[in-house]
């Protein structure tokens, strides 16, 4: 097998694992919880800031996403009660907000173990995490280079 065919087969599966667990572990959370992927990452991001709140362009920085995304997802939580965004643009995690992503965090965390933790050893839990860190230094240093 030549090398391309390596890493052809190896994002072939990796991208068959992602798309499956990351499916999985969302309609458990959105069965156990009401919230969707977008949501838990939101409340996760708020949970883990010193105060709960956050500016949105830090947000919108921290996950990644379009500024018409946050947006849209930011409105409809709102909506819900889970945070509170003021005229300034500081999102704020509300009491419901932090009782979603307790209930959230431990749902999610089982579902991570099930499907992820329990069915790989310590070496290949170490092995995907020194990989994992490596192809994000990758993107980090091309972002650098972009600009960005």
């Amino acid at each position: 097998m030549s090398a391309t065919a390596d890493v052809s087969a190896a994002w072939q599966a990796y991208q068959r694992m992602r798309l499956q667990l990351n499916g999985r572990i969302s309609r458990e959370l959105h069965r156990h919880t009401g919230l969707s992927e977008a949501d838990f990452d939101i409340l996760f991001f708020l949970e883990e800031s010193p105060d709960g709140s956050v500016r949105s362009i830090a947000l919108r920085c921290g996950l990644e996403w379009e500024k018409s995304r946050l947006s849209h997802q930011l409105r409809r939580m709102e909506g819900r009660g889970l945070i509170t965004k003021s005229a300034d643009a500081v999102v704020q995690l509300t009491d419901k907000g932090r009782e979603q992503i307790a209930t959230a965090r431990a749902c999610h965390g089982a579902a991570v173990r099930r499907y992820f933790g329990d069915v790989l050893t310590d070496e290949q839990l170490a092995v995907l995490t020194t990989i994992s860190d490596q192809v994000v230094s990758r993107l980090s240093e091309d972002r650098s280079h972009l600009g960005r």
